[in-house]
């Protein structure tokens, strides 16, 4: 039995169409293992760099590489500096772009607190934020995406991957901040200081991002504390804690969409266990089950699309949905090869 069997239908050829070659880029990359340099490949990435949304977000770019308005980047949300390269990540743009090259420079030299973690706002004159304000959710979209467009060796960017494990573990932290991190394993002072689930999905993706082989063993303890955290509850019941007097869990988590801010659901936690090698854990078996049922005839349904928040809308809500659907299959092909 293969990730497809657990399907009601074949979404290869939709998957694969031309008219959306962001989506077919990807397919050929995570479902059909095509190394980045294949032909089909580059070429696929070529006209998804030509076309919406990827197109639409670069071009609303300004010269000196930020979105909106100078600064922080994180105001307006979603349209703001990090947005757009927390979604030029998750869309599959060209690192080899000088844009986008721009992006993360800008990104890193206006978004990152001096202790090292990306932080949700800047001062009034559009300086760094205050590092009261780093949250691992927004530092682990960053980081990954930076990551993804080869800024690992920047010394910028390891900063921020000190910052998350330091934070994470409780190691050699000199503060922290009841107004943002606010505690170690994931405590925040935006989920009433309790940890947050959202933010460990998050900053695990980041971290996942780095080659195992480089991950020191801080980063490596990170990890691990983390994804004992998410096994520690059901992700298909996703009842890690809330903010006091919130007894149920967001209904975000069971509404899986695209692209991704700092929500998270059901379908993305199962992404970051199965990227750090535990798609086949007992304990997942719910979950696995619960993204199979989202689906009709090898399709799942955009429940989250950020429709009228972002540069360019990129898929419509409540219908189906090329990328939720590539999103289930990586994860059921972790699973089931």
């Amino acid at each position: 039995m293969t990730w497809k069997d657990h399907l009601g239908a074949d979404p290869l050829p939709w998957l694969l169409a031309e008219d959306t070659p962001a989506v077919r880029t990807a397919t050929l990359q995570h479902l059909l293992d095509r190394p980045s340099d294949d032909a089909d490949v580059a070429a696929a990435r070529k006209a998804a760099m030509r076309a919406d949304p990827i197109r639409s977000i670069l071009e609303a770019q300004d010269p000196a590489g930020w979105w909106a308005k100078p600064g922080g980047g994180y105001a307006p949300k979603y349209t703001g500096t990090v947005w757009q390269l927390i979604f030029l990540d998750q869309l599959g743009a060209d690192p080899a772009d000088g844009r986008v090259q721009r992006a993360c420079d800008y990104v890193l030299d206006h978004a990152q607190c001096v202790s090292g973690g990306f932080g949700t706002s800047g001062t009034k004159d559009g300086g760094r934020p205050p590092p009261s304000r780093a949250v691992h959710c927004l530092n682990g979209n960053l980081a990954r995406a930076l990551i993804g467009f080869g800024r690992l060796d920047d010394p910028r960017l390891q900063g921020s991957v000190d910052w998350a494990a330091r934070s994470i573990t409780g190691s050699g932290v000199e503060r922290y901040y009841p107004s943002g991190t606010s505690g170690p394993g994931f405590e925040c002072g935006l989920n009433d200081k309790r940890p947050c689930a959202w933010g460990a999905i998050k900053e695990l993706r980041g971290l996942a991002r780095i080659p195992a082989t480089r991950r020191s063993p801080l980063v490596r303890d990170a990890i691990d504390q983390g994804v004992a955290f998410l096994l520690s509850h059901d992700p298909a019941v996703a009842d890690y804690p809330m903010p006091s007097g919130d007894p149920r869990p967001s209904r975000a988590w069971f509404q899986p969409g695209f692209p991704s801010g700092y929500v998270a659901d059901v379908l993305q936690n199962l992404e970051v266990l199965a990227e750090l090698g535990h798609a086949c854990d007992p304990r997942l078996a719910n979950s696995f089950r619960w993204i199979e049922q989202q689906q009709d005839q090898g399709r799942l349904t955009n429940r989250y699309a950020y429709n009228g928040k972002t540069v360019v809308d990129i898929e419509p809500q409540g219908h189906p949905s090329k990328w939720v659907t590539l999103r289930a299959c990586t994860v059921l092909k972790a699973r089931w090869p």
